[in-house]
């Protein structure tokens, strides 16, 4: 694109608040384009590596990417074919909606967010259609196609909202099994009983939520979706193992025991492991060699 080509294009773009454009016609576009003071959809076919913020994309294929001009990136094309669509658009340009949310608060543009997504075909060719349809109103002398830009503007991010689940999913689980590791290494860390005197220190789901700084509802959640099983059964389970260890292989007493496993009294250990084992503390010492 020609220097004075380039000043017509930022021309047309500051003036209206918008410019969409088709990119494999006008391929130099993306590359001379320097303003950050727009937003950018932009989806392509082709392999490029985009640098936002402090990370890096690597993708080859088809790919939605999301520029937010609060976040400085650049972007390398590789392939030697490249081709798909842009839309340029200003804040001003898109708070002129009544329904307008602040796009910095958008999963697609804000920080922190993931501003690339792939596109599968089907995708590709239900999106490209609307970039079309936006090039077509752009051209047009259609009173209103300023609204009707933001209309496909709003439906493509609500098409491409549509692929997060699955990425939020993602994060969800790896965050899950995360917290459930630490719990179930912090539970661990709980055992052997050394001495009768210093009872078992963490002995309910709200001791281990507290010790963790997370609220015991989100571990209950992240336990119950990796292991299957609650929070509260994991740290009964264990307790039983252990009294079950210290009444074979110890000579305290059952007081002793409950006490050194966090029961203030006897009777109340003596319910709780018959109610986990459906045996009482002396008739599991009775078998012990």
């Amino acid at each position: 694109m020609e220097k004075r080509q380039v000043s017509e294009f930022n021309s047309e773009l500051k003036l209206r608040g918008f410019n969409v454009f088709q990119i494999e016609k006008d391929g130099a576009a993306t590359k001379t384009y320097s303003r950050k003071d727009f937003y950018k959809i932009c989806m392509t076919t082709g392999r490029s590596k985009i640098h936002y913020s402090d990370r890096s994309f690597d993708h080859e294929g088809t790919i939605l990417f999301f520029g937010n001009p609060h976040i400085p990136y650049s972007w390398e094309t590789i392939s030697s074919v490249y081709q798909g669509y842009t839309i340029l658009f200003s804040e001003e340009f898109w708070q002129t909606s009544e329904r307008a949310d602040s796009l910095q608060q958008s999963p697609l543009f804000k920080i922190g967010g993931t501003p690339v997504l792939e596109i599968d075909e089907e995708k590709r060719l239900f999106l490209e259609r609307i970039f079309n349809k936006m090039i077509e109103e752009q051209q047009s002398d259609y009173a209103h196609k300023d609204d009707l830009i933001r209309n496909y503007i709003h439906l493509i991010l609500h098409e491409s909202m549509k692929l997060q689940p699955a990425e939020r999913n993602k994060q969800q689980k790896n965050a899950a099994s995360r917290l459930t590791s630490v719990f179930l290494e912090l539970l661990e860390r709980q055992f052997p009983i050394e001495t009768a005197d210093k009872p078992l220190r963490l002995r309910t789901a709200q001791d281990y939520a507290d010790n963790l700084a997370v609220h015991v509802n989100y571990l209950n959640r992240s336990v119950k979706e990796i292991t299957g099983k609650s929070t509260t059964s994991h740290i009964s389970e264990r307790i039983v193992t252990e009294a079950k260890a210290l009444l074979q292989h110890t000579d305290w007493n059952v007081s002793e025991i409950a006490h050194s496993l966090g029961f203030d009294y006897s009777t109340y250990f003596n319910n709780f492991f018959k109610k986990q084992t459906g045996s009482t503390p002396k008739a599991i010492r009775a078998t012990a060699v």
